[in-house]
C-alpha cells in the first residue's frame, strides 16, 4: 500500500523506501480505488522508480503518475510467475494505461467430419466431434477461400448432417457441379473418399504433392482414352495452380506465426500472418489500445503475452518470427512452456522464405495503421464540419443512429450504430427486435426502440449521445421527442434526416430538434457526408439484422416445434398434402388420414399450424 504526504498526493519516496528488490507484479490505481495500470518487474524497487523520477517522463506516462493514488505489489517466486500473474490480471480486469489486445474470438478450422461421407466445414471452439482439424486460418474469410476451392475441385459436400440424411433428391450444388451428389448415391464411396484424400492433401500444404498426382492421373487416363475424365483433372490442375501462382509466399516449412509491430504517434498496428505446414493460410491485422508512450518492442512483447497466454484453446505454432526483439522473449518463452506446456522458439534474424514473410508482415502493419489513421483524420475533420455547421461550441464526441427494416411488417428490428471522432464505435451497436406492434407502424417500432435504448440511461446505465439522429423526418423526428420527453432524458441535441422531395442523395433535408427548424447543407459538405455515412451505416445494419431474423422464421418449419413430428414425418406429410399450403388448409379428420398420423397427433398439427 502507498503513504500519502501531508498534501494527501502520493508519497512516492516513502513507497519506494519499503519497497522490494525482488521479482514482481505492480498494481497502480486512482484515488476511487480504480486499477489504472497492471505491470511486472524482474525488481519492483528498480521499476517501479522509474515512474517517480524528477524529470524525463513521457506526457502521456506523466498523466498516469499524476493520477496514482495507490501502488500495491506482490512478489512472485521469479519473472515468469510474475508475466502470468500479470496477464491474468490484464485479462481480468483490462486497466485503462496498459496496452489491450481487443480479440477474444476463437479463429476458425476446417473440420472433416467422420463416416462415409464425410463433410467439410467452418468449425470455431473445442474440438469435441471426431474427424481432423486444419488451421486455423485467421479469419473466417480465408477459411472460405479454401472451402470454396475444394468445392469446385473435389465436389466434397458442405451441406449440414441433418440436410444430407434427408435429401430424396440431390440439391443445387449438384446441378451447379460443387457436388457429386452422395446423399442420393450419384458417387461410389470409393471416389468419394479418393476426392476427400486430394481434399486432404490440398489442406495440408502438399499442393505439389497433389498437382504431380493429378498429372499423372490425366496422362493415364489420356492415354486409356478416358478423354472425359482427363478433361476433369485437367480443369482440378489449374483451380491447384491458380492458387500456387496466388500463394507467391509458398516454399517455407512448419508451423510459423510471423507477427511485425509497427508504433507511431497516432497508434499501433500488430499484424499476424499464419502459416501451417509451409503453407500460408492468411493474416490479420490488430490495434491495440496504447494508452502511454511504448515502442513496438514493448507493444510486440505485450501482443504476444496477451495472445498465447490468455486462451488456452488457442493454436500454438512451434515458432515464431518477429520484427522486433526484446529482453523479454526468454521470460515469455518460459512462460508459455510453463502454461501450455509447449516449448516455442522466437526468431528475428532469419533468410529466404522466412524473411519474405517477415518483410510482408512488417509491410501490411505499415500500410494497415497509416489507412486507418487517414481515415481517423477523414472522420475527425467531418465531426468538426458537424460542429461548425450545428453552431456547437464543442465537437460532439458520440453520435447515435436508429433506423427501422422489415419486410411487409415481417420481422421488424430497430438498429442503433454509433460513431466518434475516430469512426464506428462498433461494440456499442445495438439490434431490437420489435415485438407487439402492428407491422409497418414504423412509428410505432421506433418509439419501442427509443424506449428500451434510453431507459436504461435514466436508470443510470449506458452513455447519453451528444446527437441523436433519427432517419425518417418530421414524424420520426417528433416521435423521437416524445420519447425524450416521457423518460425525462438530459438534454441532448435530435437530428432529423429525411430524404427531401427529389429523394436523392445530397438533397436531404434536415431538422434539428424539432420541425421548425429545417434546413439543409450543401452536397459537398464534410458534414452532410458524415451524416449521410452514419444513416447509411444505420441502414446497412438494420437490414442486416431483419434479414438474419427473417431467414432464421422461413428456416423454421411451423411442424418443428411439434412432438411425435421428426424430419421423415415431416416430409411424408407435405408429399401427402402437396406442400405446407395444402396442409394449412386441411381439418384435423384428414389430417388423421396420413399414413403413421394419429388423432392426437393430428390434433397437435392442426393446433400448430393455426396457432397464430
Amino acid at each position: 500500500m502507498h503513504p500519502s504526504n501531508e498534501h494527501g498526493a502520493f508519497d512516492s519516496s516513502a513507497f519506494l523506501a519499503t519497497c522490494s528488490g525482488r521479482p514482481g507484479v505492480y498494481r497502480m490505481s486512482d484515488a476511487e480505488g480504480k486499477l489504472l495500470y497492471v505491470g511486472k518487474a524482474k525488481n519492483l524497487k528498480s521499476r517501479l522508480s522509474s515512474y517517480f523520477r524528477k524529470t524525463g517522463l513521457a506526457p502521456k506516462t506523466a498523466a498516469l503518475v499524476a493520477r496514482i493514488a495507490q501502488v500495491e505489489t506482490t512478489i512472485t517466486a521469479n519473472e515468469t510467475e510474475a508475466l502470468l500473474l500479470e496477464q491474468t490480471l490484464i485479462k481480468e480486469w483490462r486497466p485503462p494505461y496498459n496496452i489491450l489486445l481487443r480479440d477474444d474470438k476463437s479463429y476458425p478450422y476446417v473440420f472433416l467430419s467422420d463416416g462415409q461421407f464425410p463433410r467439410l466445414s467452418i468449425h470455431r471452439g473445442a474440438k469435441r466431434f471426431k474427424g481432423r482439424y486444419f488451421g486455423p486460418y485467421p479469419s473466417a474469410g480465408a477459411i472460405r477461400e479454401s472451402l470454396g476451392l475444394l468445392q469446385k475441385t473435389f465436389l466434397v459436400r458442405q451441406c449440414e448432417d441433418s440436410y444430407f440424411k434427408n435429401r430424396t433428391r440431390p440439391c443445387l450444388q449438384y446441378q451447379i457441379k460443387r457436388c457429386k451428389g452422395p446423399c442420393v448415391g450419384l458417387v461410389e464411396p470409393e471416389e468419394y473418399a479418393e476426392d476427400v484424400r486430394h481434399s486432404v492433401m490440398f489442406l495440408e500444404g502438399r499442393s505439389n504433392a497433389l498437382t504431380g498426382e493429378l498429372s499423372t492421373a490425366m496422362q493415364k487416363a489420356s492415354e486409356e482414352l478416358n478423354f472425359e475424365r482427363a478433361a476433369e483433372l485437367r480443369d482440378q490442375i489449374s483451380l491447384l495452380r491458380r492458387v500456387q501462382d496466388q500463394q507467391s509466399m509458398e516454399g517455407g516449412t512448419g508451423d510459423v506465426d510471423v507477427v511485425a509491430s509497427i508504433v507511431t504517434p497516432g497508434g499501433a498496428c500488430v499484424h499476424l500472418i499464419t502459416v501451417r505446414g509451409g503453407r500460408v493460410l492468411g493474416s490479420k491485422n490488430f490495434f491495440p489500445q496504447v494508452a502511454i508512450e511504448e515502442d513496438s518492442s514493448a507493444v510486440m512483447l505485450a501482443f504476444l503475452s496477451q495472445y498465447y497466454l490468455s486462451s488456452h484453446e488457442r493454436d500454438l505454432p512451434t515458432e515464431l518470427i518477429v520484427n522486433v526483439q526484446n529482453e523479454d522473449y526468454p521470460t515469455l518463452i518460459a512462460a508459455i512452456e510453463a502454461s501450455r506446456g509447449r516449448e516455442l522458439a522466437i526468431s528475428y534474424r532469419v533468410r529466404a522464405t522466412r524473411a519474405r514473410w517477415q518483410q510482408l508482415a512488417v509491410t501490411n502493419a505499415e500500410q494497415a495503421l497509416s489507412a486507418r489513421l487517414a481515415n481517423r483524420q477523414h472522420v475527425a475533420a467531418r465531426f468538426e464540419a458537424l460542429a461548425e455547421a450545428l453552431k456547437l461550441d464543442e465537437i460532439p464526441q458520440r453520435l447515435e443512429c436508429f433506423d427501422i427494416s422489415h419486410s411487409s411488417g415481417e420481422a421488424t428490428v430497430a438498429s442503433c450504430v454509433v460513431f466518434g471522432p475516430e469512426g464506428p464505435l462498433k461494440s456499442d451497436y445495438r439490434r431490437y427486435n420489435i415485438e407487439g406492434i402492428t407491422g409497418g407502424d414504423d412509428y410505432a417500432a421506433m418509439h419501442q426502440a427509443l424506449t428500451r435504448r434510453f431507459s436504461k440511461v435514466k436508470d443510470g446505465e449506458g452513455k447519453l449521445p451528444d446527437i441523436l439522429l433519427v432517419d425518417g423526418g418530421k414524424g420520426q423526428l417528433a416521435m423521437a421527442r416524445e420519447v425524450l420527453e416521457e423518460l425525462a432524458v438530459p438534454e441532448l441535441i435530435l437530428l432529423g434526416v429525411a430524404k427531401g422531395t427529389t429523394r436523392k442523395p445530397g438533397l436531404e433535408t434536415l431538422y434539428l430538434n424539432d420541425a421548425a427548424h429545417e434546413f439543409t447543407l450543401p452536397g459537398n459538405s464534410p458534414a452532410l457526408h458524415l451524416i449521410q455515412q452514419i444513416r447509411d451505416e444505420s441502414h446497412r445494419f438494420a437490414i442486416t439484422g431483419h434479414r438474419a431474423r427473417r431467414g432464421k422464421t422461413r428456416r423454421t418449419s411451423t411442424l418443428e416445434g411439434v412432438a411425435g413430428v421428426g424430419p421423415k414425418r415431416r416430409r411424408e406429410l407435405l408429399n401427402h398434402f402437396g406442400g405446407l399450403q395444402e396442409l394449412s388448409r386441411a381439418s384435423i379428420e384428414e389430417i388423421a388420414k396420413s399414413p403413421g398420423i394419429s388423432k392426437k397427433l393430428a390434433e397437435l398439427i392442426y393446433a400448430a399450424l393455426h396457432s397464430e
